[in-house]
């Protein structure tokens, strides 16, 4: 079997997100097919700026096939063009000129996708906001294996994206939450798809004990692990946390792993530990009391995953639909929904050992049971033979003619979402 992953970025060093989920996806299925990499030149997700040179690359044994974007992401521009398809009525041809100008723009891999023929058996392609997925599926819809990655995000409001949704040969959905999600913006129930989300690396062993050393560490502490930005809920973190530490009379720390660009309070129960190796932040998750995550959107946390599979238990944002999710099926997770409620959770993590200790078993078992490599590997080849065993069913839609796409007659991509069923899945 050969197998195409086509992706906006892809490196070794690209160490968060979709991207290193294609990636893990791309190592492990090559244990069982013949699989290629075709990627794009950007190594800055905001830039989409062209930094690896194009042409052939290797990264970590995978062939890899690089193509320039056509232009650099305009900020200016692209902020312009989200307020108006997210926030007013619109035409077809202006949402497809907001995902030109949100980029990653590679007509030449678009191309590459297109003209492969039987190369490759299937095409995964991540993530379904994205130029490069959009016009992947409608290149070979035949072929194409969705892996959408999609959170409750405006965007899942644009009209352009549910005969995308709908005319895909699979989809492999990060949660039942997404799942429900897509289905609901989109009536896709007859396209193939199966809620298999992602693992991790995870090591042999964790030493808390080396970790708390290195970087000076006094237990309890409490960890966020990943880009540091109020888009993540991360200001919101701060206030409630700073809040929780003024009335407790032996506060924890909060330690921070992962890139900033929020300003971090100078806090003495506030630790910025940067960016660290795998190793130290896998040793940092093992000796927190719990793993924050106060996020609002994520169509999967793998940090959280990471966190269960080590025995850490999660407290998260009741807010996010999958998290809350998460925490509910696996019995691993505590969650808040404000201030009150934050405190009141962090006082049961720390202060009931028994109770914690039953959530990182729920958690370990979990993780087992859902995301080890083995049951990861298993439902990407069972999707594999069901599709070889059945031809298509359904086709891709056409796009609309010239004058059709540009009648001004979608709704505001917000509204669409807001009255999309919201929650915890079963």
């Amino acid at each position: 079997m050969r197998l195409a992953i086509v992706v906006q970025r892809y490196g070794a060093d690209i160490n968060g997100g979709a991207e290193l989920h294609a990636r893990y996806i791309a190592e492990h299925l090559a244990r069982h097919a013949e699989v290629r990499v075709l990627t794009t030149c950007a190594h800055d997700y905001l830039t989409w700026r062209n930094e690896y040179p194009p042409g052939a690359d290797t990264v970590n044994g995978i062939a890899v096939e690089r193509f320039a974007v056509d232009h650099e992401r305009d900020e200016a521009e692209f902020g312009l063009r989200s307020d108006h398809v997210f926030y007013r009525r619109h035409s077809l041809n202006e949402e497809l000129e907001w995902l030109d100008s949100e980029g990653p723009a590679s007509p030449s891999l678009v191309s590459r996708v297109r003209d492969a023929g039987g190369e490759f058996d299937y095409v995964l392609l991540f993530c379904a906001r994205y130029y490069h997925a959009y016009h992947g599926a409608r290149a070979v819809p035949d072929r194409a294996v969705l892996v959408p990655t999609m959170e409750r995000d405006p965007a899942l409001g644009l009209a352009l994206f549910g005969p995308i949704f709908r005319g895909v040969r699979a989809i492999m959905y990060n949660s039942y939450e997404e799942q429900a999600l897509i289905r609901a913006a989109a009536s896709n129930e007859h396209v193939p798809g199966v809620v298999v989300g992602i693992g991790s690396e995870i090591p042999a062993s964790a030493d808390p004990r080396r970790a708390m050393t290195k970087f000076g560490l006094d237990a309890p502490y409490v960890l966020y692990v990943g880009r540091i930005d109020a888009n993540k809920g991360c200001a919101e973190l701060f206030d409630y946390f700073l809040r929780y530490v003024a009335s407790r009379s032996n506060p924890p720390t909060l330690a921070l792993i992962g890139k900033s660009v929020l300003e971090i309070p100078d806090h003495p129960r506030v630790r910025y530990l940067g960016f660290v190796d795998d190793q130290d932040k896998f040793d940092v998750i093992a000796g927190a009391a719990a793993l924050v995550m106060p996020s609002y959107y994520e169509s999967l946390s793998m940090v959280a995953l990471e966190a269960w599979a080590l025995g850490t238990p999660v407290v998260a944002n009741a807010r996010c639909d999958v998290l809350l999710g998460q925490c509910l099926r696996s019995n691993a997770g505590l969650y808040y929904g404000n201030a009150a409620e934050f405190g009141a959770v962090l006082d049961k993590v720390l202060d009931d050992r028994a109770l914690a200790a039953r959530l990182g078993r729920n958690g370990r078992q979990f993780y087992e049971e859902n995301y080890s490599w083995r049951v990861i590997e298993r439902k990407y080849l069972d999707m594999f033979a069901l599709l070889s065993s059945n031809p298509p069913s359904h086709r891709m839609e056409k796009l609309p003619g010239w004058l059709a796409r540009r009648q001004r007659s979608l709704r505001p991509a917000t509204q669409v979402l807001d009255e999309l069923p919201s929650g915890a899945a079963a």
